[in-house]
């Protein structure tokens, strides 16, 4: 028999890198299966169930026939209710409408529709690092070009207005901004992010505004691109309901752009996945309509991973080499791996030597643009949590 001949992949995804993020949770799965006990801080999802209010309205949904095609866009009410909200934070007079607003199958194609839509060949964007794995990819993905602007450890790898500036060339054409931030936890301030878009406005870039985590803020609200534009003109918010509201497999996201962005969003859309999950888009309404319910719900999950953070700190921090930011937002640690500048990829082999040694699931910094850092997920039980930091500062100091 003649062998089949190897598989060489389009040119299209030739250069596409596997999620690592999902990769671990993967392995933890692998291993969890061969008998072994593992703790998986590793994943990007609460472990909360999603409150009940939200599945009583799926179920009211399925029941009243929500079986069917929705528009390609997303249902008008749900796409009203995202409008809405975002009125409640933009004061200009271009006020947000329904038509502005396109429901896709999570935040993830939402970003991946807005990039393939503003972006292409020749063209430059500026994404802050260390960043999501799946920014780099989408933007390749679109054929334009991710440049990373490598943020300052001293103020949360926040990076300023300056430092994009600096950055840019010519065939900038726009910039991808997460707060809060996932790997590192940390929130823009007001001031940060207002002189951010308002380069991007003179420069007239196209800003993405990743803002999943944005009701996941301890201490103080956190501050939406809407809240500081000079112009909603080129700016694109990305949110859903996957982390605040504990609906990760509902996979509900969505854009607010400009009517004829979403247009093309739409049109793109509708050659691939068309319309999002039916009785889901039912779901997430009831999240965002049912305020006084959510309000509470997501008010009770924020707590507690505060005291999940602050439990791991301060564990942590009972070694004083051990380096990492104080998250403000989201549900991440983010922590300088032993033999950081000396061995190459050091938060690749802390995280195998955990994993492997500790049986707990933590994910490398070099998916996020920094080799020497690793991201550590609070987004499980406390205990669970908790174990796995005494684990973690007997491993750091085992390696140091």
């Amino acid at each position: 028999m003649t062998p089949a001949p190897e598989f060489t992949p389009s040119p299209n995804v030739a250069q596409l890198k596997e999620s690592a993020t999902i990769a671990v949770s993967q392995r933890a799965r692998t291993l969890r299966a061969a008998g072994r006990e593992i703790i998986d801080l590793g994943a990007g999802e609460p472990d909360f169930d999603t409150p009940n209010f939200i599945k009583m309205a799926a179920k009211r949904a399925i029941d009243a026939g929500a079986t069917k095609y929705t528009a390609v866009e997303g249902i008008l009410p749900l796409r009203q209710a995202v409008a809405d909200e975002a009125n409640r934070r933009w004061k200009g007079g271009d006020k947000v409408t329904p038509s502005e607003v396109v429901v896709s199958t999570g935040s993830k194609q939402s970003l991946f529709n807005a990039c393939f839509s503003v972006f292409g060949r020749g063209d430059e964007v500026l994404i802050p690092t260390p960043a999501w794995t799946s920014y780099l990819e989408m933007v390749a993905l679109a054929r334009a070009t991710p440049v990373p602007v490598m943020g300052d450890p001293s103020r949360g790898f926040r990076v300023t207005a300056a430092m994009l500036e600096a950055a840019a060339t010519p065939r900038t054409k726009g910039i991808m901004i997460n707060s809060p931030s996932n790997p590192t936890g940390s929130v823009y301030t007001p001031d940060e992010l207002r002189a951010i878009l308002t380069l991007a406005h003179e420069r007239s870039w196209w800003v993405l505004s990743d803002e999943i985590y944005l009701r996941i803020v301890y201490g103080r609200m956190g501050t939406s691109a809407l809240d500081v534009a000079p112009s909603r003109e080129r700016l694109i918010v990305v949110n859903g309901v996957a982390k605040a509201y504990a609906m990760t497999g509902w996979r509900i996201g969505w854009t607010i752009s400009t009517p004829h962005v979403a247009a093309t969003m739409t049109a793109l859309q509708s050659h691939t996945t068309s319309n999002a999950s039916t009785v889901s888009q039912h779901a997430a309404l009831a999240a965002l309509s049912m305020r006084e319910d959510a309000d509470a719900a997501v008010a009770s999950m924020v707590a507690q991973f505060e005291k999940r953070r602050d439990a791991a700190l301060a564990i942590l921090k009972t070694d004083p080499r051990i380096r990492l930011l104080t998250p403000e937002g989201a549900f991440y640690l983010f922590m300088r791996a032993p033999g950081a500048d000396t061995t190459p990829d050091a938060g690749g082999v802390f995280a195998k030597q955990l994993i492997d040694k500790a049986g707990v699931a933590i994910v490398p910094g070099s998916a996020f643009g920094t080799p020497d850092w690793v991201r550590i997920s609070y987004a499980a039980e406390q205990r669970q949590v908790e174990e796995a930091m005494r684990r973690l500062v007997a491993a750091f100091r085992e390696l140091a």
